[in-house]
């Protein structure tokens, strides 16, 4: 008898999504086996996952029904991991149409279990980001399908945005001025143990209906957190001032400026936190899942966790690595049809008898701790004005200093392609009136390498051209030194290999 069972992951290029995948991969037994299937738009940004030679891929868009009931065609239990902060005002009616969708989809291809990951929304005093994955919940359940709503609060971990902000605050912040909400009691739980939760639920012998809130062995305010996060860090305490004034709407941009996390996706956060995100006792999961044999960890030990992750380059999975929203700018589609589509290139070459290897190291170590080779403070300044009109900014960083992969944010950039000593492109995830790309080729060319580097601009309309015109100034001072210092960056390694 075939008791295998394939497990669908939505969200497979986000956060939690490909921990979820590694780990169910990882616990999957002989007697019990399973089949992985994940479900994205963009193949191209999990084809560097270590495990995408062991899961079934399926793309398609989670609002295009036949695409969905592709994806869920044979599948047991399909998780739903999906969500959509910072599109726009109207993000609820797209989660909640997308929601639909699948729930359909789902019961049209017979799929025995849907597992939803939500947030604890059990104040009164709902933020719209909180009552949106509530009605997310209510949608999925309204099909035929048995949904599992697994409801958690504050995930901390390294990568997570609210551990962005948890930490960024408080690093940077040792006397800071506050609202009344950061009083306001939370329950905080370690991704390890919403990992345990997940993955136990692909493993329940029967379908489970209902809702159900998952926490970590503590309840604790904000502020008692940053307290915390300070001790871990070796940190002061920090003087915390309680302030009427500032509305989640100036938190969040105030958020926006001195931490890596967006206003657009900083603003439903601080949303959240002006509810009482606590666990109710009466909607434990503990009957159909227990806790993890060696007990839920606490905030203290998630923070240490977390910290050793980020401070020994190991973080799996970044907030960011979700593609951030088109910028409003980016969405005209008005333009009159004489404006016509062009790219416009700035293209530099250099020639440097430095080896291909520590070439391709010198540009794969670009953005993050490493700079951008040159012009720091115009890069600091242009990252700072896309701060300040809502865009991502600078401060993202990188998953890792030394390794890039496809999907991989680079401050205010993405990696969309990556072949190791051949091509490095990065799009840009700034607010432009336009697309724009950054690529570096390099070939061998007798003893010596051959770098070609070129930046490419898609204008939307005149006003994307005039944009293009007003920056060439500042792109004959930027991208001549970006390529003179990633040659001599590149000689340095070499050097140092050979000494």
């Amino acid at each position: 008898m075939n008791n295998e069972r394939r497990i669908l992951v939505t969200g497979a290029s986000g956060y939690v999504g490909p921990r979820l995948v590694r780990q169910i991969l990882n616990e999957a037994k002989p007697t019990h086996p399973v089949t992985v299937r994940i479900f994205v738009r963009d193949k191209g940004k999990v084809a560097s996952q270590p495990w995408i030679s062991q899961v079934e891929v399926a793309t398609g868009n989670a609002n295009n029904f036949e695409e969905t009931c592709v994806a869920l065609r044979g599948v047991h239990t399909a998780f739903y991991l999906l969500h959509s902060i910072g599109v726009g005002k109207h993000f609820d009616d797209l989660e909640a149409a997308m929601a639909e969708n699948f729930a359909k989809a789902a019961a049209q291809e017979g799929v025995k279990q849907i597992v939803y990951l939500g947030g604890i929304a059990n104040d009164k005093r709902h933020s719209k980001h909180l009552a949106s994955r509530a009605r997310t919940g209510e949608i999925l359940a309204q099909g035929s399908v048995p949904v599992l709503e697994l409801r958690a609060g504050i995930i901390i971990g390294s990568g997570s945005a609210s551990f962005e902000m948890l930490r960024h605050l408080t690093h940077r912040l040792p006397i800071m001025t506050t609202p009344k909400w950061i009083s306001n009691l939370t329950h905080p739980i370690a991704i390890r143990d919403v990992l345990w939760y997940l993955t136990e639920a692909s493993k329940l012998p029967q379908p489970v209906a209902g809702v159900f809130d998952v926490g970590g062995p503590e309840i604790l305010s904000y502020g008692d957190m940053m307290q915390k996060f300070a001790k871990c860090s070796g940190l002061r305490k920090r003087w915390i001032i309680k302030v009427p004034v500032l509305t989640p709407r100036l938190s969040s941009l105030w958020i926006g400026l001195v931490t890596p996390v967006p206003t657009s996706l900083a603003r439903p956060l601080v949303g959240s936190l002006i509810s009482e995100t606590v666990a109710d006792p009466n909607k434990a999961i503990d009957t159909f899942i227990p806790k993890p044999p060696e007990g839920l960890i606490n905030v203290e030990q998630a923070i240490n966790l977390a910290l050793s992750r980020t401070s020994n380059n190991q973080v799996e999975t970044r907030w960011s690595d979700a593609t951030t929203p088109t910028a409003p700018w980016q969405k005209v589609q008005s333009d009159p049809s004489w404006a016509g589509e062009i790219i416009l290139k700035d293209r530099r070459e250099l020639v440097t008898p430095t080896p291909i290897k520590f070439v391709w190291e010198a540009i794969e170590n670009i953005g993050g701790d490493t700079g951008w080779y040159g012009a720091d403070f115009l890069w600091w300044l242009r990252g700072l004005l896309d701060r300040l009109v809502g865009g991502v900014g600078l401060r993202r960083g990188r998953r890792d200093p030394k390794y890039l992969r496809v999907g991989d944010s680079v401050d205010f950039w993405r990696v969309e392609a990556v072949v190791p000593e051949q091509t490095l492109r990065l799009y840009a995830e700034m607010i432009l009136p336009g697309k724009a790309w950054l690529e570096f080729t390099i070939e061998r060319v007798g003893e010596n390498t051959h770098i070609v580097q070129e930046a490419k601009f898609s204008p939307h309309g005149l006003g994307g051209q005039l944009y293009w015109y007003l920056v060439l100034p500042f792109h004959a001072l930027v991208f001549p030194t970006m390529l003179r210092n990633i040659s001599k960056a590149a000689a340095e390694k070499s050097r140092q290999n050979n000494a």
